[in-house]
């Protein structure tokens, strides 16, 4: 009996326990969510204030008086407009007001020919209309481009126009209430696009374009790893597995759908900074495709850092050296490429990478004809010949980016970015000239010093004491 006791008030402590961890549990969720995304926080701030200031319609008298409960619609509007990004809340706006416009003019329309018909052609024309118009415009939202864009106008369509149709009121009630539900959906989808876009904007648009840049990156990390994570070898003959830190490639696989949203969000957004109006936003969803094939590709190469199945050491230190170029090379350029994109610059200086990978390939082909070609067990060389195969796919690949990502700036109008000074191609100041004297017996050069250009380096280093002229006279093995 004493075991039960202590067995239920055991259980009533745990109850609280565990509630209590799930309410903190729950709290350190929302914390979280709000670092990954400040701009969350700042989205609901947005909404609330948007639907605050619609919500005083009903406190404003000439306003209430002149729409009544229609007010209503206008605070639905805002709840349903209001989108996390400018391009998206824009869009929907934009296609509700259009959507309420048409289909209350038509739904009028269609009401006032079904009421000349009588009492008994009335109904039959009503259904009739709303059968033709419904089926009619939800055959159009099957059409791709008209999906991507206009799906939430054709669907407000549709709604409205049957609601205008079916009420049953006289004529001028029926226009009363379309221009009232259109007023009051104009005004809230003024209001959300408003604080929206001019209360710290959110632009899909500057979204898609880092998202594409990054993705590149992603791709020139994994390239640029790909060496240590197949090359090191550890003591059981394995390689070193260090791909948990390269599966950033990863989220490029699934990230079409995603771009192609973006896009058509973007399309809806007006100018902002250094995106114009008609930006080519198409080419991203170009780029981003070619982007993925390589990201393909990159999946398959990372089959073998984790296959339990492996070549020989001798047999990779063959081709390890041009696989290590190409890998090394392939992921500056991709580097370099996002580096353009995110800036927004034009600029060659992938080029050079993308041809040293080129030369790489070709060498990587001679080498295996000469000496994989020549090893007795195909069964080993088998995996080696296969990752240097993926590796030319993603030498193609990287050229394929380079391509589309060029096309981009060209169409956006991408500034030139800045020429890059290197110590290699630094060129120092000449300080002398070293010119031949004839006339004089032997070999003679006079070596002439500019005293300025001699003077020019550190500050704190006293200056050298400096003849204005000096010759030397070079005396030839004859002389003697």
């Amino acid at each position: 009996m004493v075991s039960s006791n202590h067995e239920n008030a055991a259980g009533s402590l745990a109850f609280p326990k565990r509630l209590w961890g799930k309410i903190v549990g729950f709290a350190l969720r929302l914390k979280n969510l709000g670092k990954d995304d400040p701009r969350r926080m700042i989205h609901c701030f947005k909404v609330g204030l948007a639907l605050t200031f619609v919500s005083l319609f009903y406190y404003f008298k000439p306003l209430y008086d002149g729409f009544g409960l229609d007010t209503m619609w206008s605070i639905l509007t805002v709840v349903v407009v209001f989108e996390f990004s400018v391009g998206a809340t824009l869009g929907k706006g934009l296609n509700r007001m259009l959507a309420t416009l048409t289909a209350g003019a038509l739904g009028i329309g269609a009401h006032r020919l079904a009421t000349l018909s009588g009492e008994t052609g009335e109904p039959i024309l009503i259904a009739l209309f709303v059968f033709i118009i419904a089926g009619i415009v939800t055959f159009l939202r099957f059409i791709p481009q008209i999906k991507a864009r206009y799906d939430y106008g054709m669907m407000v369509f549709i709604l409205t126009f049957c609601l205008i149709l079916v009420s049953g009121d006289r004529d001028e009630e029926v226009v009363r209430m379309g221009f009232e539900r259109l007023s009051t959906i104009v005004i809230g989808s003024c209001a959300a696009v408003f604080v929206c876009t001019f209360i710290c904007p959110v632009w899909i648009g500057v979204d898609l374009h880092n998202h594409i840049a990054t993705n590149i990156e992603k791709l020139g990390n994994f390239l640029e790893g790909f060496e240590d994570g197949y090359f090191k070898i550890s003591e059981d003959g394995q390689p070193i597995n260090k791909s948990s830190s390269l599966q950033g490639y990863k989220s490029v696989l699934t990230s079409s759908s995603k771009e192609e949203i973006m896009a058509n969000l973007a399309k809806w957004e007006p100018c902002h900074g250094k995106f114009r109006f008609r930006h080519p936003w198409n080419e991203y969803l170009k780029v981003g495709s070619v982007t993925r094939q390589c990201a393909f590709k990159i999946e398959s190469l990372n089959h073998y850092l984790t296959s339990e199945i492996q070549s020989p050491p001798e047999v990779r230190s063959i081709i390890q050296g041009e696989c290590t170029v190409i890998s090394s090379e392939c992921g500056k350029a991709l580097k370099e490429l996002a580096s353009e994109v995110r800036k927004m610059t034009k600029s060659s200086a992938a080029e050079p990478h993308i041809t040293n990978s080129k030369a790489a390939a070709e060498n990587l082909k001679a080498v295996i004809r000469s000496s994989l070609s020549k090893h007795c067990n195909y069964l080993e060389i088998m995996q080696a010949g296969a990752v240097a195969s993926l590796l030319f796919e993603v030498v193609k690949c990287t050229e394929e980016i380079a391509g589309a990502a060029h096309k981009l700036a060209s169409l956006a109008h991408f500034k030139n970015a800045k020429p890059r000074v290197t110590p290699e191609t630094q060129e120092l100041p000449s300080q002398g000239a070293v010119n031949p004297v004839s006339g004089i017996d032997g070999a003679h050069h006079v070596i002439t010093i500019d005293p300025s250009q001699s003077l020019r380096g550190s500050e704190n280093s006293s200056p050298p004491v400096l003849a204005p002229r000096m010759e030397v006279q070079t005396l030839e093995m004859s002389s003697f």
